[in-house]
């Protein structure tokens, strides 16, 4: 979309993402199972739009509008109406315009650009709140609710766990052409490496080794049910099922007045695009035509090049997604993301730093959560806030691309320090 007014993301907040393997999720085999349980969906709510506020210092009833993107809280936390539930965050919400938006595993992107289309028609101040929590049923029901993300009718039948059978068709077509294993086990590294630095990440105890990563093992096991698809995915080549919010305060020129704020204490949206593919067909295999042409109409409204991008957040539901999204981002020519991976380019210490606190891989990825986190951390890393995971390099830029179900919905966005 053209900017006709300037847009500020201000900052925000974003929980610790937890789920299995992570020390503070209470489970059967946590020794407080049975004495407290996990935040519930209406928590996280609450503490991630109330951190968001006290962080950027932005009064409740400074707020015009307000967003939520959230994909399955009626199945997994029996809960709908999210806008009035966040409404329920603080008192001097009550009244105000708010709106859940769901685009699968791009709602929190699809939440983020509507406050920035209304930020275009003359809000001054918008609130913008990704949360989910999918750690309440077990994982094959999880994987049914997930896969409504997907074609149900004509996807379902193909795995208990859908998605991950889905990616394992992609993780087939790129280990029978250039791709190795190692390749894919380099982006398990990475993100479980960086994840490890990052104290609100899922994954930030658990140590991942290239041999580990590269193999189907006793500790790294393949298991899909479909035995063709089987050997094709492991364990380490999924994103975590986590829980977890993150929120965000989106200001025009008038809104920094309003808050006593100014340029300098912000990053500038420069671009915000979105693009749907059609459900009911399958593109091909290794192709993210959907993000590929989100992110092109994201350069051109910017006004910048791929080149340009200093540091990127990029979808990584599963190993193979990071590299095809390198591609689609215009990082690498089709058919050779991996050689960044090779090269090392998109480790923290790169050229261009690619999820620096651990992608969906290792920060986590609770689903509607994902986008509106994407999103604050390419802030935090132009703002110099990611602490024992920030660059440490000179950026001026930084792009972020949420994508929902297989490459159907697509948000990028570019920003400036």
């Amino acid at each position: 979309m053209s900017l006709s007014r300037r847009v500020f993301i201000l900052g925000g907040h974003t929980t610790p993402f937890i789920g299995k393997r992570h020390p503070d999720f209470i489970w059967k085999r946590h020794p407080d199972f049975g004495k407290r349980e996990n935040p519930s969906l209406e928590e996280y709510i609450t503490t991630a739009t109330c951190g968001a506020l006290e962080a950027t210092g932005t009064p409740a009833a400074e707020v015009d509008k307000a967003w939520i993107g959230n994909f399955v809280g009626e199945l997994f936390a029996s809960q709908g109406h999210l806008g009035a539930a966040l409404v329920g965050a603080h008192p001097d919400l009550l009244y105000k315009p708010v709106m859940r938006v769901e685009g699968a595993c791009a709602s929190g992107g699809l939440a983020f650009a509507s406050a920035v289309e209304s930020i275009l028609a003359g809000t001054d101040v918008a609130l913008v709140v990704g949360a989910e929590v999918q750690t309440t049923a077990p994982a094959r029901t999880g994987g049914d609710y997930l896969a409504r993300a997907a074609h149900y009718s004509r996807h379902r039948s193909i795995d208990d766990f859908t998605f991950p059978a889905l990616f394992a068709i992609k993780n087939k077509a790129f280990l029978d052409g250039e791709g190795t294993e190692e390749d894919l086990g380099r982006v398990a590294v990475k993100a479980y490496a960086n994840a490890n630095r990052n104290p609100l990440a899922h994954m930030r105890t658990v140590k991942m080794s290239l041999e580990t990563a590269s193999n189907a093992s006793d500790r790294n096991p393949t298991f899909l049910g479909n035995e063709e698809l089987n050997p094709y995915l492991k364990m380490s080549d999924c994103s975590q099922v986590s829980d977890g919010a993150s929120a965000m305060v989106v200001v025009s020129e008038e809104g920094l007045r309003k808050l006593g704020k100014t340029p300098d204490d912000a990053t500038e949206l420069l671009a915000a695009t979105y693009a749907t593919g059609n459900l009911y067909q399958d593109g091909p295999p290794l192709r993210l035509e959907t993000t590929e042409t989100a992110a092109r109409r994201a350069y051109a409204a910017a006004g910048v090049s791929p080149g340009d991008m200093g540091v990127a957040e990029v979808h990584d539901c599963f190993t193979v997604t990071e590299p095809l999204m390198y591609e689609a981002l215009g990082f690498a020519e089709i058919g050779r993301g991996h050689h960044l991976l090779r090269e090392g380019r998109t480790e923290i210490d790169g050229d261009l730093p690619v999820n620096t606190g651990g992608g969906l891989i290792g920060f986590g990825h609770p689903v509607g959560t994902t986008g509106v986190k994407q999103i604050l951390e390419v802030h935090r890393q132009l703002r110099g806030q990611c602490g024992d995971y920030q660059v440490n390099k000179p950026m001026k830029l930084g792009i972020a691309a949420n994508m929902g179900g297989d490459d159907k919905t697509a948000v990028v966005t570019i920003q400036r320090g």
